[in-house]
């Protein structure tokens, strides 16, 4: 399939912490911005035919670009599709993103495809920014703080 990206990893976390990160507005802020971008949930409905609105702003030039969806499907600590849809005119169509997760002896096996990229977007940009953002989802859900 064109304009569709793979990832998988294999994360020392439980499903259900990495999970969390995904369905968490102060979690997403932490891990899902690719390095220099921050990023602002404006809302957060995590339940099936719920929405959500975001945005990423980059840090060295404070541009900013706002997406959103809505919740299709959730089950879980297992599984996750979610619609995104960018503001920007110039950036059309609906992404589809699946999130699997699979319990493994080391922790969880992740899976994500993601559907439906603007031509405008170089897949090759798409693998490295979701490349980082796994990196930062490692590096929370991975670490065990205590009080």
């Amino acid at each position: 399939m064109t304009n569709t990206v793979y990832l998988h990893r294999v994360i020392r976390a439980t499903p259900e912490r990495v999970y969390r990160a995904f369905v968490d507005a102060d979690a997403i802020c932490k891990w899902y911005p690719p390095n220099g971008f921050t990023c602002k949930v404006h809302h957060l409905d995590a339940i099936v035919g719920g929405t959500y609105k975001m945005s990423f702003t980059n840090f060295n030039t404070g541009k900013s670009h706002s997406f959103g969806g809505k919740y299709i499907e959730l089950i879980d600590n297992e599984r996750l599709v979610i619609t995104d849809e960018f503001d920007d005119p110039t950036l059309p169509g609906t992404m589809k993103t699946t999130v699997t997760l699979k319990k493994v002896f080391c922790g969880t096996e992740i899976n994500i495809i993601q559907e439906g990229l603007p031509d405008s977007i170089p897949l090759e940009g798409c693998y490295l920014g979701w490349q980082e953002s796994l990196h930062l989802l490692m590096k929370l859900v991975e670490a065990e703080v205590t009080d």
